[in-house]
């Protein structure tokens, strides 16, 4: 109104502002013939300025394939005014804010009522339901290339449209736009919707963190020119400034040039919070490749014959080919420099565990269609603890449950006991220079089959072992991740850093580091030494539900609630890939031993497969009826297991789901991915237990393939 630019105007002559109030009244003089002489100053109930730069319409076209009107972030709320801070006018077509001469566009930070203060704008509250059916009218009239990618507009706009209206307060309004079109809506957007119609007051939206997110994160849609030049004139003609505003301030279009997508294409890829990844995303270079493995010499036969003896040849010399002695000669050119992150040094006995790996892996079973992996099934009965986590050592001696009434429990499952180390007053009586000194310390007396350890004060969310069978990991509810000794079965180190439920943790591959991921929707990087994260890796939506190392510990993936994975850089603490297209919060992920590939599993049933150098999805397996916990590839990569809450473990056929890949540089361009009409080609086998659904897999270093889960009497 006149008098708020009046008083605007004069605290800037006041302050010695020439300038700014020169623009300002130029502005206003411009503005001011648009709008029939009314012009409006913003400010937010914050202590500064909250205002969100845009571009008019028609103004500044569509620059560096992002719409202009999408580009920009909003203004910080903080902005001093006494500084002559931005005064921000606005105009049919958004804000725009000018300081001195300059345009200002600094990073968001979202603080809540400035964020919610976008809401401000006042359309004619009976008019969004016309507005709406308006636009979903245009859409659903247009030509079907066009009409699978504009539909993507349904969902962002319903809800923001009705944010907006419960935000200005009018709440019936609000409730008959949400009962009318709530119904129109894709069905994997039905949880958010729950959540959504809950939110019938102002009051209820400040809290709120779905509601926050939404806000602060641009919903992201992937379109091609020629569908957003028919949108825009289409809203460009019909003066639907309602709509406008909100795509301009609360969305971010990606355009691409080329054919537009069709509707699976499109299906494939939607479905998290915040809409798509933005190709830039996906662009940074990742070092897929795996580390060199250190030399040393592998005395292969001297133990061996004793075993080969009753067949009478001893083995040979060579292993097979493709065991892990002869991988390690070339150096892979998509790894990582050996040197990139520090890893700790080789010790004498992980030598040896090496030698025995290679030993192993020469005996592997080569799997394939013709060849599938034997199953072994754990089944924990009498589970009335509630078993919440499940790991096996790499070298399958061990397996650890991790159960709801906070304990720990680590079980031997080879003839081997579980052995702790004596106590102090006895081993004051040992004579240290003996030969089996290692022997003598461990307590015969106590030896068990089962270990159980407590310290959690909540459920046991998640456990794994160290690689060197030394150390476990175990996070909890309660917030912290936990340290234990595998020697004397005891706590060593309690890392708080989670102020929530941690979900999943895992350790490095090399030992050492180790991952967390929790209901804060941080996940942590730590090493054993340190009792403060080394990394924070922050930028998903909602909980941090599962988390994995890669192969060569250089990278680290997530997944969430948010309903997207991310693929983080430990070195710099980036977000160097994210992947939409799961309709529900991911439980699993699989990294192939070659490092090329991940395989991600949710409640969505499906299993979703992607290539990490270019950031594409290659690949879904369609089969599962419920949430899929675990995932792992076999040693050598040949086949994928997926097990599941519908008590089935499944064996996919990787080397077929992975070859022919389609990754040319127009499929890296604009996602248009290609996926096989039929996944069922690639199952291989489904393997039914009587009522316990899968929680953890893993293949023995010969391949024998390991599953576990609770026995549950529904």
């Amino acid at each position: 109104d006149r008098q708020t630019l009046v008083a605007v105007l004069q605290f800037l002559r006041r302050s010695n502002l020439r300038e700014s109030e020169e623009i300002l009244r130029r502005e206003a003089r411009l503005l001011g013939d648009d709008l029939g002489g009314s012009v409006a100053t913003v400010a937010s109930s914050s202590p500064g300025v909250a205002a969100v730069a845009a571009v008019p319409p028609g103004k500044g076209g569509d620059r560096g394939g992002v719409a202009a009107w999408g580009g920009r972030p909003p203004l910080p709320s903080g902005t001093p005014r006494d500084l002559g801070g931005p005064c921000a006018s606005r105009s049919a077509g958004g804000v725009s804010v000018m300081l001195g001469r300059k345009s200002v566009v600094v990073e968001d930070q979202p603080d809540v009522s400035a964020v919610l203060s976008a809401y401000n704008q006042q359309g004619d509250p009976t008019l969004y339901e016309e507005y709406y059916s308006g636009l979903k009218h245009f859409i659903e009239c247009s030509l079907d290339c066009h009409r699978a990618e504009l539909s993507q507009l349904f969902y962002p706009l319903f809800v923001h449209m009705y944010l907006e209206l419960v935000y200005n307060q009018h709440e019936s309004e609000a409730k008959s736009f949400f009962e009318r079109f709530h119904g129109d809506q894709e069905c994997y957007y039905q949880d958010d919707l729950r959540v959504l119609s809950s939110l019938t007051k102002k009051e209820h939206m400040k809290g709120n963190e779905t509601m926050l997110d939404f806000r602060t994160s641009k919903f992201v849609l992937r379109i091609s020119r020629d569908s957003y030049q028919l949108l825009k004139r289409h809203l460009q003609e019909k003066q639907n400034n309602q709509i406008w505003n909100i795509v301009q301030e609360h969305l971010y279009i990606d355009i691409f040039d080329g054919m537009p997508r069709s509707k699976q294409q499109i299906d494939a890829m939607v479905g998290s919070l915040a809409g798509e990844a933005k190709r830039e995303a996906n662009k940074a270079k990742v070092f897929f490749g795996l580390l060199k493995e250190p030399e040393f010499d592998v005395p292969l036969d001297d133990e061996d014959e004793e075993g080969e003896n009753e067949e009478g040849k001893p083995k040979k010399k060579k292993p097979k080919k493709d065991s892990v002695g002869s991988k390690s000669k070339k150096q892979d050119p998509n790894a990582p420099p050996q040197n990139r992150i520090p890893l700790p040094e080789l010790k004498d006995s992980d030598k040896l565990d090496k030698v025995m790996n290679m030993k192993e892996a020469a005996r592997r079973v080569r799997l394939g269609p013709e060849c599938l992996p034997s199953i072994c099934f754990y089944t924990f009965l009498n589970a009335y603890q509630g078993l919440t986590a499940v790991d096996i050592t790499d070298d399958s001696s061990m397996i650890v449950g991790g159960f709801a009434d906070s304990t720990v429990r680590v079980w031997s499952v080879t003839p081997k006991k579980l052995r702790s180390v004596k106590t102090a007053a006895d081993l004051s009586l040992i004579d240290k220079e003996s030969d089996d000194v290692l022997e003598r310390i461990m307590d015969e007396k106590t030896a068990s089959e089962l270990k159980i350890l407590y310290g959690h004060s909540g459920p046991v969310y998640g456990t794994s072992f160290s690689p060197d069978r030394n150390y476990l990991l175990s996070c909890s509810e309660d917030g912290t991740v936990r340290l234990w000794s595998l020697q004397t079965f005891t706590c060593l180190v309690g890392y708080k850093g989670h102020n929530y439920p941690v979900w999943d943790t895992q350790f490095s591959p090399y030992g050492y580091y180790f991952v967390s991921g929790g209901h804060d929707r941080v996940a942590r990087l730590w090493a054993t030494d340190h009792y403060q994260p080394l990394r924070i890796f922050a930028g998903h939506l909602a909980d941090v539900t599962c988390t994995r190392f890669h192969p060569n510990s250089n990278y680290i993936a997530t997944g969430s609630a948010d309903r997207t994975v991310r693929l983080w850089d430990v070195l710099n603490g980036n977000c160097v890939r994210i992947f939409t297209g799961h309709k529900g919060p991911i439980h699993s992920l699989a990294f192939s031993p070659n490092g090329r590939f991940l395989a991600t599993g949710a409640t969505d049933g499906r299993v979703l497969l992607w290539d990490i150098g270019h950031g594409l999805m290659v690949g879904e397996l369609k089969g599962h009826t419920d949430t899929i916990y675990a995932l792992r590839f076999s040693r050598d990569g040949e086949i994928l297991a997926s097990g599941s809450m519908d008590n089935t473990v499944r064996l996919w056929d990787a080397v077929k789901a992975f070859e022919d890949l389609e990754t040319d540089d127009f499929t890296t361009a604009t996602g248009h991915i290609n996926l096989p009409e039929n996944s069922q080609d690639l199952l291989l086998g489904t393997y039914m237990t009587k009522s316990t659904p899968v929680v953890h897999l893993h293949f023995t270093r010969r391949n024998l393939l390991l599953a576990a889960g609770a026995y549950s009497s529904q």
